[in-house]
């Protein structure tokens, strides 16, 4: 792929590059001299085709926004803990009346009115003909197909705007953005017998089942993590899994599924909600069973809510990832944990960035409201998504969103005695977003570790990931009465998620606010003692082995494997909320070795297979500043470092 002139018109503060300078003559926002590979011309497109175009608009205040999602979110911050609310966070996003004003009436002028579609009013939305469309941007609309699927699009290798909007009007969406459609990539599974377990309770000193070694149901997770089987029982505690593209869990196979394996509590449940028309009914998928599964049998009694995503996405190529956020955001009382297993290339955004920042923004906003956002880091090791030999000789591909740095990316881990890293397990260094400071310290350690290997092939400046992770090996799920096992990272993000829903119950029953965005307090000095540190294993992809499980973080299973009761005390300062009932085990506990072989799953999603853009130059993510904010309708928090 080759870019040109490319002209980013507002700060991001989280770009590795920074904005190019503008000439007040130049209008051309976008522009690229060549297709993208993996797309093709078709043809003219037709005059009187509608498009739908979407228009971002400059936010008012992304620096105080960034600024007070690191004072809610730091441990060492006096704010800690004091969520923004929805119209604080607003007022921060939302575009100034000038902006509006202006960018409104250029529409005025042109016989076109906008909608608006996000929360903060820094989206609009317009629908017109592509003659009008050609017209109004100077723009050429063309149908290409992403080879892969042959599904068509349609886009411009070039548009204009009014000199007097380049400080108003971020972006237009879709224009020049070639980003390849979401895709369902079914996690990889084979036939099983569904295990059935007793009600009796293992004491503490209880060794993991032997049976863990060859597949994982929840006692194991329990067994190995020190994850509590007593139910939760604290007022407004709520956990949301995401699902796209017609995924499904059923309520039937979730009843089948904790009949077997948690008999202790087998009237779990969960809700399905719709956005962009998604089902929220019909047979159990096996992506949104496993989530289900092992959110609703893991984190026992939390209110659970299935978010099911259609295809009417007024996002476009996105697929309804920044409409669920927006969704999420127009609610008073939003998730406190959302587990998401889909996931993009980074390559598709990384030569046209906005649109990844503006989405990673998004993730800022709910974490400023207290919400934790958790994505699976992906499949394909350090080759993107999903396993391919595409980016052989090639420098590695990191992936989306799991390279913002204001969501936490969970990678996976197999095996029992010792637990070691999955090898499909996606990790690395983002070519977009700068690593932000909390990681400063944990990312050069890692680098010192890991000398002159895969030099060259990922950029050691950026955002890296993934930042913790859990197994992700032969998860036994129900569907439609049979039983399968599951491996991906969209098996490690739900069981990740879990333990924060777990250990929110106990900060909430104390009166104190969630955890909200995790990061900066998993990154925090003394926080690292509360994982199990993975130092076995790799994530092998573009013809090389990848990068080595060490010491410490690593870009394979970041910090390792929760421990609950180290993290209990860690953000409550007392483990006896949860501890006469945690489950068995010493963490990375002892039964039989294995070399479980590991799968190629996931629902995360989508990929090209064009050659990686590594930015240039970066600019770090500010570390938290007092902004003297105190808000939230819990108390603050008291975790310690």
């Amino acid at each position: 792929m080759v870019a040109a002139g490319l002209f980013v018109l507002s700060l991001f503060s989280l770009s590795l590059g920074k904005p190019l300078a503008l000439s007040p003559e130049r209008l051309v926002v976008r522009s690229q001299v060549d297709v993208p590979t993996g797309f093709t011309y078709q043809r003219k497109v037709s005059t009187e085709k509608t498009l739908s175009l979407r228009i971002a608009l400059v936010q008012n205040n992304v620096t105080g926004l960034e600024a007070a999602l690191y004072d809610v979110s730091d441990p060492k911050s006096e704010n800690y803990g004091h969520h923004l609310t929805k119209q604080e966070v607003e007022a921060m996003v939302a575009p100034t009346a000038t902006t509006v004003s202006k960018v409104k009436a250029w529409l005025g002028k042109n016989n076109i009115t906008a909608q608006t579609i996000s929360p903060a009013g820094d989206w609009l939305s317009i629908s017109v003909p592509v003659s009008k469309a050609n017209a109004l941007l100077n723009a050429q609309f063309n149908e290409y197909t992403w080879d892969k699927t042959n599904k068509t699009v349609v886009r411009t290798l070039a548009y204009s705007i009014p000199e007097t909007l380049q400080e108003h009007l971020a972006f237009i969406y879709p224009a020049t953005q070639f980003i390849p459609p979401v895709e369902r990539h079914p996690p990889a599974f084979q036939a099983l017998d569904l295990p059935r377990r007793s009600k009796r309770t293992r004491s503490k000193r209880a060794a993991v089942p032997a049976k863990c070694d060859k597949q994982i149901t929840p006692d194991c997770l329990q067994a190995l993590y020190n994850i509590p089987t007593a139910p939760a029982t604290a007022q407004g505690n709520s956990l949301a899994v995401s699902g796209f593209i017609n995924e499904i869990a059923n309520k039937d196979d979730l009843s089948d599924f904790l009949a077997a394996t948690r008999p202790d509590a087998p009237d779990g449940t969960f809700t399905a909600v719709s956005v962009d028309g998604g089902i929220t009914d019909g047979a159990g998928t096996v992506e949104a069973t496993l989530d289900i599964q092992y959110t609703v049998g893991l984190a026992t009694n939390v209110p659970t809510t299935f978010v099911s995503v259609g295809e009417n996405n007024k996002d476009g190529d996105l697929g309804g990832f920044l409409d669920i956020i927006n969704a999420l955001l127009a609610e008073d009382e939003p998730p406190l944990v959302l587990t998401t297993s889909f996931g993009f290339n980074e390559l598709a955004f990384a030569s046209q960035p906005d649109l990844a920042l503006n989405l990673c923004r998004a993730y800022g906003q709910l974490g400023a409201r207290g919400t934790s956002i958790l994505f699976a880091s992906g499949d394909g090791g350090v080759s993107g998504p999903q396993a391919s030999n595409a980016c052989d000789g090639q420098a590695f591909q990191p992936t989306f969103p799991s390279g913002c740095p204001f969501l936490t990316s969970v990678g996976s881990t197999q095996g029992i005695s010792p637990e070691v890293a999955a090898d499909f397990s996606s990790g690395g260094f983002s070519n977009i977003f700068a690593r932000p400071a909390y990681q400063d310290d944990a990312v050069a350690a890692y680098l010192k570790q890991l000398g002159n290997t895969n030099a060259g092939l990922f950029q050691t400046k950026g955002r890296a990931f993934p930042d913790v992770s859990t197994q992700g090996v032969q998860f036994v799920i129900d569907v439609a009465g049979k039983a399968q096992g599951v491996s991906g990272t969209s098996a490690s993000s739900p069981t990740f998620a879990s333990v924060i829903a777990l250990l929110n119950d106990a900060l909430l029953n104390q009166g104190k606010s969630p955890l909200g965005f995790l990061n900066p307090l998993i990154y925090a000095s003394g926080s690292a003692a509360a994982f199990n540190d993975i130092t076995a294993g790799s994530n092998p992809g573009c013809g090389t082995d990848g990068f080595p499980a060490l010491a410490g973080w690593d870009p394979v299973t970041g910090f390792g494997t929760p421990d609950f009761n180290k993290l209990l005390t860690l953000v409550t300062g007392s483990a006896a909320a949860a501890g006469d009932n945690a489950a068995a085990g010493n963490s990375t506990a002892s039964a039989t070795d294995s070399a479980t072989a590991a799968a190629t799953d996931s629902a995360t999603a989508a990929a090209t297979d064009s050659a990686t853009a590594v930015a240039s130059t970066q600019v770090a993510a500010p570390s938290s500043t007092n902004t003297g904010r105190k808000h939230h309708h819990h108390a603050k928090n008291s975790a310690t470092n």
